[in-house]
């Protein structure tokens, strides 16, 4: 039977009309199966309203953390300076360049010192993985330390946070242990020496010196042992004891009601403002600031790597990493009391200070007028441990003798 010409143009036509309808489907399908699978990590669209806003901050595991509301006051960069969060980037940051860098090292003295040289000439990007490392973990040591310091100035140990600063305590020495066990690891002769004058400071505790000293180094000297037992407390005990120490201390910052802040800056809730997207946005923007920042110095500037570590031949002379070379300093004058007194009521005072500095003035504010003995005695603590610190590390030559850097010498080697 043979279609007429009228027939055959409506087939055309409706054809046409399906395949049009097919065409506008098919975005709404793909759009249907892109929602779901948007939905199946997040649960939900992109907020938009309050209510959506306020849910993503409980429904998200990443940003769980948070709390659905924050004070503007403390979103104010020139109160927190960003050093809480910074050194979390930071954190993170050796986290991921940590795992990366286990792929390819091997704790034991007879190739650790080869891969490390592999690292930076032979596998791609390893220099750059390996120099990132190294100094967003001086940076963090850093960032730890001014961090406190931010903490002390503006008075934000103070009741009901006293218990959050003792944390804080602990996870700087934390921040100092993971770098000093992660200091050993290349073998070379500048961290191998670093850690025989930083584990004989550990000697003049009174009673346990002597027994931490043996458990850290599997012996009485720095070798095989030892390079095992601090890479897996580098790699292992301290990063989960320090994350597990990171996730309390934010918890801790929610339950005591956020940041500090003065009385006037207001308490209820319509003082508040939604974390989301703005907290969000921030950290964001300061971890690629970070990268921007660390990817070009560590591209340039290269992680320290000296021969290999010789047991046999010490430089003179051999200096502590530099964050503990101040204690040096103090146990050169006398080990007694720089290598145990002075540092134990540094530390006990540290601990003690929230509940002996109990005066509700100045707090969550830069307030020197209110405070100005406690500025003026943690200033100097500050100035004393950065001058201890550079003298040791900057004018101290052979035999730890006094000198000018410019005299010439070149350094231990």
């Amino acid at each position: 039977m043979k279609i007429g010409r009228p027939f055959a143009d409506d087939a055309r036509s409706c054809s046409r009309s399906i395949g049009s309808r097919r065409l506008l489907w098919l975005p709404e399908r793909a759009s249907e199966v892109s929602g779901h699978i948007w939905r199946s990590f997040v649960r939900q669209g992109y907020p938009v309203t309050v209510r959506e806003r306020t849910a993503i901050m409980v429904n998200n595991f990443f940003l769980h953390v948070h709390p659905p509301r924050v004070h503007p006051h403390s979103l104010r960069p020139t109160y927190t300076l960003g050093l809480g969060l910074i050194t979390a980037l930071l954190y993170a940051i050796l986290a991921v360049t940590g795992l990366l860098l286990m792929l390819y090292y091997v704790p034991a003295t007879a190739e650790a010192y080869g891969k490390m040289q592999d690292l930076i000439f032979v596998v791609a990007f390893g220099r750059l993985v390996r120099n990132l490392h190294r100094w967003a973990a001086e940076a963090m040591v850093v960032a730890a330390f001014l961090h406190m310091c931010r903490v002390f100035y503006t008075a934000a140990y103070k009741p009901p946070r006293e218990f959050n600063w003792v944390v804080g305590v602990a996870l700087l020495l934390l921040t100092l242990a993971l770098s000093f066990t992660g200091y050993l690891l290349p073998w070379d002769q500048l961290s191998f020496w670093a850690i025989t004058v930083g584990t004989g400071i550990v000697s003049y505790f009174p009673l346990l010196g002597d027994g931490i000293r043996f458990v850290l180094l599997g012996g009485d000297t720095v070798g095989g042992e030892a390079l095992l037992r601090f890479y897996v407390l580098h790699v292992g005990i301290l990063p989960a004891a320090t994350t597990v120490l990171i996730a309390y201390h934010f918890w801790r910052i929610r339950k005591d009601g956020g940041l500090a802040r003065p009385a006037q800056a207001g308490n209820n809730h319509a003082a508040t403002v939604l974390s989301f997207p703005r907290v969000a946005a921030i950290e964001l923007l300061l971890l690629l600031a970070l990268l921007v920042f660390l990817v070009p110095v560590s591209h340039v500037f290269d992680a320290p790597l000296a021969q290999i570590a010789n047991p046999e031949h010490p430089p003179n002379p051999a200096k502590a990493p530099w964050y503990f070379v101040g204690l040096q300093e103090l146990v050169s004058y006398s080990a007694f009391w720089g290598g145990i007194i002075v540092p134990g009521l540094v530390l006990l005072g540290l601990l003690l200070l929230p509940y002996l500095d109990r005066r509700p003035h100045g707090i969550g504010e830069w307030a020197f007028r209110q405070r100005r003995w406690a500025w003026i005695l943690w200033t100097a603590f500050v100035l004393v441990t950065a001058v201890l610190t550079l003298v040791g590390a900057q004018f101290r030559g052979p035999n730890w003798n006094f000198y000018w850097p410019w005299e010439g010498w070149p350094g231990p080697g």
